[in-house]
């Protein structure tokens, strides 16, 4: 049975127990109503006080002007700290160089720094912009080089990028973001736990200390979620793919499963001492939200004085 408890924990601070830390992220919308919802999503889990929420940015620059555009929304209407997603995909340095001079021109001052999918999606050949940065490791040396306030988090694969020749050469990878000046790294999804402190072994190992966070995904949708995350290189274990077995025509059902299966996977992660957390929300609250509750996150509207 899935052990919903969340363990007392030493580290204390002003005589409560500590809370994790946590991050979102969303995808730019497309429509008029992929806007609204988006907003209701963000100003819901604005309640939950992350420490920054992310905005996606598109294979090749797609959504380029989406993502400021939600951004800037953000910075003007809310009290969160944003982080703008960038890739090296499909521009010049100039080009992505006066991006990141834009968004530190409206007051973002973190960024995800990318190499990004190819063009023609995960799965198809990655070709460099001939004029552009030719790695996340070059991406993550330009935003400092422009602006050495802006922080940069990158991403990490704990089961390595897809790409990559083996588990050293991609943690060379890594290393040289870090070197570059990255400062946080956020993993791709995964479900298998040990799959995630195996990687951080590897990861410390080579004497890179900064956190790994893991990257949570809520399965609203298990077979589209599934398609998505086995493309770009996450094993989904058959005892998880069990427990959606016949709930494909049941989104009720399934969205409790979901909520169930993920908060079981970050409470394990918790007791064995993981305390920040990023969750991929794919711009729903409703399973975030419910997670976060369970991790012992409450909305500031319902906390309660001491």
């Amino acid at each position: 049975m899935t052990d919903l408890t969340i363990p007392a924990r030493a580290d204390r601070q002003d005589g409560h127990l500590k809370r994790p830390a946590i991050s979102f992220e969303f995808f730019p919308p497309k429509t008029e109503e992929m806007e609204r919802n988006l907003w209701e999503t963000i100003n819901r889990l604005a309640l939950l006080e992350p420490k920054f929420v992310s905005v996606t940015y598109g294979a090749g620059g797609s959504t380029r002007e989406r993502t400021h555009a939600t951004i800037a929304r953000i910075l003007k209407e809310t009290a969160l700290l944003p982080a703008a997603h960038l890739t090296c995909v499909g521009a010049s340095r100039g080009e992505i160089d006066e991006i990141v001079d834009r968004y530190h021109e409206v007051g973002v001052r973190h960024i995800v720094g990318l190499r990004g999918d190819p063009a023609g999606g995960i799965g198809t050949p990655y070709a460099s912009h001939p004029d552009g940065y030719q790695s996340s490791a070059e991406l993550v040396a330009g935003i400092k080089k422009r602006h050495a306030d802006i922080e940069v988090s990158v991403s990490a694969y704990p089961e390595k990028h897809p790409e990559a020749r083996d588990f050293d050469a991609d943690i060379d990878t890594l290393k040289a973001k870090v070197d570059a000046g990255a400062t946080r790294a956020i993993t791709q999804v995964f479900f298998d736990n040990d799959l995630y402190f195996r990687y951080l072994d590897r990861v410390r190992a080579r004497g890179i200390d900064i956190p790994i966070v893991p990257g949570i995904m809520p399965m609203h949708n298990f077979k589209q979620a599934r398609n998505f995350v086995t493309r770009a290189g996450t094993t989904v274990p058959d005892w998880f793919a069990a427990k959606f077995e016949g709930l494909d025509d049941d989104a009720e059902t399934r969205k409790l499963v979901a909520a169930t299966v993920a908060a079981g996977q970050v409470q394990k992660l918790a007791k064995h001492g993981v305390d920040t957390f990023h969750f991929y929300t794919m711009n729903r609250a409703d399973l975030v939200f419910a997670i976060c509750h369970l991790l012992g996150i409450r909305a500031k509207s319902v906390q309660k004085a001491a």
